[in-house]
């Protein structure tokens, strides 16, 4: 394969920092084996899965000849990041959901693992649905993060699996053989959905949103005090939805709030919206997918609720906690409240009190803290003798 100048590739317009890359090993070992097929693949029979920043895409197109390569990148700022690395590159790419149109005779995959069993899962079996019979998959990954039980999550739906040697702490699974489904219950069907009899819910799920349909401890945490948000509210905001527990929450109790669920991930937009449906909730609650909360107005909400990730990808990191602090900050009223719950030993209470304002304890466990904090209100500016409406002047 020819020398890829990959190191020049950015994570903008995600969070980027010393120990954050756009590429790793894993990206140069999938390009490496893939190489001799991705070039004698038929034109626009490429596609790639889980593209972090748009390495493998790039790869595939610019450097390994492949034509009209189709993407499926499940956060925003991943699709945003390969359109902005493509720039003057390549125009050979473009961003498809997970699906028909996505994989309809694909020949060749290249896929970056996920760490989620129930992802993989889901992603394997629209490759078995859609793709050509003679589909060949290149699943890499770090090896720190592979297991064998990726290995049975695979071979589930491919008759074939061959294992690349390992190179720089990467290795790449190739599998073949697509098998077809003996009847509908062999297969998981996806989203799952859980009725949970605490929150009065049914939650539906994609593979790749934390926690499944299940009821995380934390957001159990933040559920069980919602009663004490500002009972003024009108408009509210769960920010980083999933599966739209709290935003079902809020719309169920509170039948006169305008809800907005929100979320960067295609796979936590689809299970919001499948979760508004299955509780009759629709008409109540807007999902949107969004960077953030780039898309809201200032000044245009009363309420958020918030229970931020301090993962960025597979590295323990508070900077994307911190741009959604910032987001919430402009994106409140002035009195708005933000409530927020997070692992304790975080401590973001500093942090919230800068970002936001007033910052109080709602309630901690052994695990995790829920804060309430409420956005300040702006000092008016002081009238002076220089200031020339103070003296009528115009």
């Amino acid at each position: 394969m020819p020398d890829i100048d990959l190191d020049r590739l950015r994570r903008w317009p995600d969070v980027e920092a010393p120990n954050l890359f756009a590429v790793d090993a894993s990206d140069r070992l999938i390009l490496d084996e893939a190489s001799d097929t991705v070039a004698s693949a038929p034109p626009g029979s490429v596609v790639v899965i889980n593209d972090h920043y748009g390495a493998l895409a790039i790869g595939a197109a610019a450097h390994l000849g492949a034509t009209a390569v189709r993407v499926f990148q499940d956060a925003l700022v991943g699709e945003a990041a390969l359109s902005a690395n493509a720039r003057g590159v390549t125009t050979e790419v473009r961003n498809l959901p997970l699906g028909r149109e996505l994989l309809l005779g694909a020949t060749v995959v290249l896929l970056q693992v996920p760490r989620s069993l129930a992802e993989l899962d889901e992603i394997a079996g629209e490759i078995v649905r859609w793709a050509d019979p003679g589909v060949v998959v290149f699943a890499g990954g770090r090896i720190k993060h592979l297991s064998l039980t990726m290995n049975a999550v695979l071979t589930k739906h491919f008759g074939r699996l061959d294992v690349s040697l390992a190179r720089q702490k990467s290795r790449v699974l190739i599998v073949r053989e697509p098998l077809a489904a003996t009847s509908e219950s062999s297969v998981l069907q996806f989203p799952v959905r859980e009725y949970h009899d605490e929150l009065g819910l049914w939650v539906c799920a994609h593979g790749a949103v934390f926690a499944g349909a299940k009821l995380d401890l934390g957001t159990r945490l933040l559920v069980s005090v919602l009663d004490g948000v500002r009972a003024d509210a009108v408009t509210a905001i769960d920010l980083g939805s999933g599966t739209g527990i709290l935003a079902a929450t809020l719309a169920r109790s509170r039948p006169t709030l305008a809800v907005i669920a929100t979320d960067q991930s295609a796979a936590a937009v689809a299970s919001s919206l499948a979760t508004m449906q299955a509780n009759g909730l629709s008409d109540r609650v807007t999902v949107v997918r969004d960077d953030g909360l780039r898309s809201q107005p200032d000044a245009s909400a009363d309420l958020i609720v918030l229970n931020p990730p301090f993962h960025v990808g597979a590295t323990v990191h508070t900077g994307l906690a911190d741009r959604l602090f910032r987001d919430a900050a402009r994106v409140l009223r002035p009195g708005g409240e933000l409530w927020t719950v997070y692992n304790s030993h975080l401590a973001y209470r500093p942090t919230l009190e800068s970002v936001i304002g007033s910052t109080r304890e709602v309630v901690r466990n052994t695990k995790f803290t829920v804060t309430s904090s409420r956005r300040r209100v702006p000092a008016a500016l002081p009238t002076s003798a220089s200031d020339p409406d103070s003296r009528g002047e115009r």
